[in-house]
């Protein structure tokens, strides 16, 4: 395949970026979309030139790291994770447009990296749950409904690659914070800090300069977990009890 892609380059957040235009030919349909940025970068070494930034870790859509958006759509136009993304979604002689996230609260660091610490200070606070001290409690000794359990386990599925608030047209990080809210607080070991928590997740949230949600959805499309749109529905039942009955 011979592709000409457009990607987005910026040497750091304070400098103007702009879209520029590269032709790699010889890709494998086969090839994962970072293996194809891989063999970008190789032929631009090898030309003296910069390579392109982007994020990347695991290569197995588990970590959440790989962040772009691909002719604008959140990890491209696969439902899956843009490492999970291959070649074989595209055609030869395709114009490929690749971008970081757009979000004010993710500043570009460069190029295709972009500062997702935002989601480590949401979810830090959401402090600790409570547990005695001593050994390690039987595992059958605080029995969780089984319907709990899959919502649990459902939203702790969230990766936190930040898919939701690329594809939002707001820039709202709800899904996320909704994901990581009612993964514990639907368990038993979470209840004692249950209105802390999402008081205090929601207001980091907006301290750090997400955008409003209006339910427009797009954040669930994007997912690629499948984190479900009522997670935000869910945490705003919780948000609104937590506001009447206080911590």
């Amino acid at each position: 395949m011979r592709l000409t892609l457009r990607v987005w380059r910026q040497r750091n957040a304070g400098a103007d970026g702009a879209l520029s235009t590269y032709e790699v030919d010889g890709i494998s349909p086969d090839m994962s979309f970072l293996e194809m940025l891989d063999t970008l970068n190789e032929q631009l070494i090898l030309s003296g030139d910069d390579p392109v930034a982007f994020d990347h870790d695991c290569r197995e859509g588990i970590c959440g790291a790989c962040s772009l958006v691909i002719n604008g759509a959140a990890h491209g136009p696969e439902p899956t994770t843009t490492c999970q993304l291959h070649m074989r979604s595209f055609r030869d002689g395709d114009t490929i447009d690749i971008e970081p996230w757009r979000a004010a609260a993710f500043p570009v660091v460069k190029d295709l990296v972009v500062d997702r610490s935002a989601f480590d200070r949401i979810i830090q606070a959401g402090g600790y749950i409570t547990a005695p001290t001593g050994s390690a409690p039987e595992a059958h000794a605080t029995p969780v409904p089984k319907p709990d359990a899959d919502f649990a386990f459902e939203h702790a599925e969230c990766i936190g690659c930040g898919a939701c608030v690329a594809a939002c047209p707001n820039g709202a990080a709800m899904l996320f914070t909704s994901a990581k809210v009612n993964h514990l607080n639907v368990l038993p070991q979470g209840a004692p800090e249950r209105g802390a928590r999402v008081l205090d997740m929601v207001a980091q949230m907006d301290e750090e300069g997400f955008g409003g949600c209006t339910l427009a959805g797009e954040c669930a499309t994007a997912c690629p977990k499948g984190i479900p749109l009522f997670s935000i529905t869910a945490m705003n039942r919780e948000f609104l009890r937590a506001a009447r009955t206080g911590r």
